[in-house]
């Protein structure tokens, strides 16, 4: 199954243009089986597609629910979690990587960075956390090796960094607008029919084609040289909206605790 494992809509994503039914239709237009929505450190398009329109339209299509979580020192992070788990701490960006990793492992997910090689302040191989302690990639369950959104040559180095780690390498679009919808992959095992299932291919090593071709329409290539300013600017964003969260993080983080008690309840309940 061709799946899109970089995904951002309009319900969720400040930047996203497309409505999450509209993604779909053009995805299944092209022969995608599915996508992971990952929108930024928000499931408002997963949630418009669970309330509005699963299981009454697109019942052969595969939509699953992910994230793409803006770290404060290790850039951007693609989270997927176990559909049995809410974990709304994840809605509120700016966590250091060191305390985001056991939090998601600890609820039985898994996550690996975005774009690694990519703009300084939005990606991993370019941010503090990696140059502090380089080894922490070690602790990722996979890397996004083909994004449509970066050169071909910046998703050579991430491919290289995943052989050298034996990290699983994924492939999204990152599309924001409709005419990059579908220019990037990953194909996974037919039996994935939810997130538990990708998740434990992905823990187990199943090897994943992915690939696609390179957009040229993002806003780094129409601005040129100003990326520069606009790559200072999020840092600028992502550091006073971490601030800011501080303290909703530290409550919503107590609440978590509970909504894993609750669900490991109502397992042991039902066995």
């Amino acid at each position: 199954m061709k799946i899109d494992m970089h995904c951002h809509t309009k319900e969720g994503s400040i930047d996203g243009k497309v409505p999450i039914e509209e993604y779909i239709r053009m995805l299944r237009n092209q022969g995608f089986g599915g996508m992971l929505v990952t929108d930024h450190d928000s499931y408002g398009g997963y949630r418009q597609w669970k309330r509005n329109i699963k299981g009454d339209k697109y019942q052969d299509f595969l939509v699953l629910k992910g994230i793409e979580y803006d770290t404060l020192d290790a850039g951007h992070m693609i989270v997927i979690m176990p559909e049995n788990i809410k974990l709304r701490l994840l809605e509120l960006r700016g966590m250091p990587l060191q305390m985001l990793i056991p939090i998601v492992h600890n609820y039985g997910g898994i996550l690996g960075p975005a774009h690694p090689c990519g703009e300084k302040f939005m990606s991993f191989m370019n941010a503090k956390a990696y140059q502090r302690n380089p080894d922490i990639i070690r602790e990722f369950d996979f890397m996004e090796v083909f994004n449509a959104c970066e050169p071909q040559a910046v998703n050579d180095k991430a491919l290289a960094i995943a052989r050298k780690y034996d990290l699983p390498g994924t492939g999204g679009s990152d599309a924001h607008r409709a005419d990059c919808i579908g220019m990037a992959y990953t194909e996974i095992p037919d039996d994935v029919t939810c997130e538990s299932d990708l998740i434990m291919h992905i823990m187990k090593g199943t090897k994943l084609e992915c690939g696609g071709s390179i957009y040229g329409g993002t806003a780094k290539d129409k601005i040129g040289k100003a990326k520069t300013v606009l790559s200072h600017s999020f840092w600028v964003y992502n550091k006073v909206g971490g601030w800011s969260k501080a303290i909703k993080r530290s409550n919503r983080m107590k609440k978590g605790y509970v909504e894993r008690v609750d669900v490991e309840k109502v397992k042991e309940k039902n066995e």
